[in-house]
């Protein structure tokens, strides 16, 4: 039962210097420190709940981000919950058309950015009150859809504004009522084996040959069977890398190859074409997110190498992704948690990708991405694919002892959070340690760096 009047609505500025180690570097982030602004929202209620949320960062800029969050929250405060979740699709449109705000952001940027923070924390503390894993609080809801009239569906939740051209709110309603088909197999199956999962933590662009050799062969220990390098500073660096990791992994196991924005597209398909003695998957963001005719020329030249191109980790909102998805532009989707608006944003992109018939394989890593994204993508093989062909979500081992509910990995795969929410909230005392720039990890490194 939804209950409460919103009564505080706090941010802090989070970050971990991850860049002390290299952890998280590739070609065009050479030094990330992972950040995340972190909401809390808190209401009336008698049972004492929060919300949880965040958007993540790499350091510099996570204070822009604060702000934004500050700015957005006369939206939120006073506000029914109930109010709130049973026009949800009304007020996303209010927190990505504020008159003055849109200027300097129309959902994409800092102000979008901050927005998924407040929707995150609003979808964690729905969850919680219905006492409900996020995942399964939005398969509850798909379920309603085949019959009930209830308001709290998942197509209200959807802002269809500027995609109906691709999407219309009938066809999204076919589209889940259609995914009832089977659904309680799907659940049962998530529910034993989990999700697979992908890692991104064996060759980040800043670790040495025995650092990458010493985590390949943990990973393979471990069963891990796919695997992704990052690559676009220096092709004979890149030739390489990519020689040692394909010996070390065999070639029957996955591998991805990631640019990070590198490249102009002529140097894309050229890099690329050099790299495909490895047998890559796919080459993922190998120019600007914001190219979609470029990224259509690159799946076109790199088709006849049996390469595809996955982005989506930067693209600011659903119109981006619609025009990928028009364009044949990708062959993978990579949806994030935390750069599109939330959970309503995600969902219009799970259901234009499975009109599309293009596999959904999330960005995941950073802080807390792992913890949020495997919600909606195990939400999207129960009630939208009904598939796991080519389809994986990253894992990265880094920051999971800072949360409340980290993730769960079981044999290279996801297995769904049982824990009421969305599994955004983070220990306290990791959030005071590591609040930006007077938290006793900064201030260590302060005194350091003075001395």
């Amino acid at each position: 039962m939804v209950r409460g009047r919103i009564s505080r609505l706090s941010v802090r500025d989070v970050r971990f210097p991850t860049s002390l180690g290299g952890h998280g570097s590739d070609a065009m982030h050479t030094d990330p420190d992972y950040s995340a602004a972190y909401v809390v929202i808190e209401t009336d209620a008698e049972d004492g709940l929060k919300g949880c949320g965040i958007t993540f960062t790499l350091g510099k800029g996570t204070e822009v981000v604060v702000c934004a969050v500050n700015a957005l929250a006369h939206h939120v405060l006073h506000k029914d919950l109930r109010d709130i979740v049973s026009d949800f699709r009304g007020f996303y449109r209010q927190l990505t058309s504020d008159g003055q705000l849109r200027w300097i952001g129309p959902e994409k940027g800092v102000v979008h950015l901050a927005t998924a923070a407040i929707l995150n924390a609003l979808w964690d503390l729905w969850a919680k009150q219905e006492g409900k894993p996020l995942w399964k609080l939005l398969v509850d809801m798909a379920f309603l859809l085949s019959g009930c009239q209830d308001p709290r569906t998942l197509s209200s939740c959807i802002d269809f504004r500027y995609i109906t051209d691709v999407l219309t709110e009938e066809e999204a309603y076919e589209i889940l009522q259609n995914g009832q088909v089977g659904k309680k197999e799907r659940e049962e199956q998530i529910l034993t084996h989990g999700y697979p999962a992908y890692t991104t933590s064996c060759a980040w662009l800043g670790y040495s040959d025995d650092t990458l050799r010493q985590l390949c062969t943990a990973a393979l220990k471990d069963g891990w069977t796919r695997f992704k390098v990052k690559v676009g500073a220096d092709l004979q660096d890149d030739m390489r890398r990519c020689r040692l990791i394909r010996d070390m992994i065999g070639p029957e196991k996955i591998l991805m190859m990631d640019a990070n924005q590198r490249w102009d597209v002529p140097e894309a398909v050229e890099w690329t074409s050099k790299l495909a003695e490895f047998k890559p998957l796919w080459i993922e963001e190998p120019t600007s997110p914001d190219d979609i005719l470029g990224h259509a020329a690159i799946s076109k030249a790199l088709a006849p190498l049996g390469i595809g191109v996955a982005t989506g980790e930067q693209c600011h909102n659903r119109v981006i992704f619609k025009q990928l998805l028009q364009a044949n532009a990708l062959q993978f989707l990579q949806i994030d948690s935390c750069r599109l608006g939330s959970v309503n944003e995600n969902l219009s992109v799970l259901l234009m990708a499975k009109k599309f018939g293009i596999p959904v394989c999330p960005h995941a890593g950073g802080v807390g991405l792992c913890e949020l994204v495997q919600h909606l993508i195990i939400f999207d093989y129960i009630s939208v694919s009904g598939s796991l062909k080519n389809r994986m979500c990253e894992y990265v081992d880094h920051l999971h002892e800072h949360f409340k509910y980290p993730v769960i990995i079981r044999r290279a795969s996801y297995m769904p959070p049982k824990d009421a929410g969305y599994s955004t909230e983070m220990k306290e005392d990791s959030v005071e340690k590591h609040q930006y720039p007077d938290g006793e990890v900064w201030k260590k490194l302060q005194a350091a760096q003075e001395n």
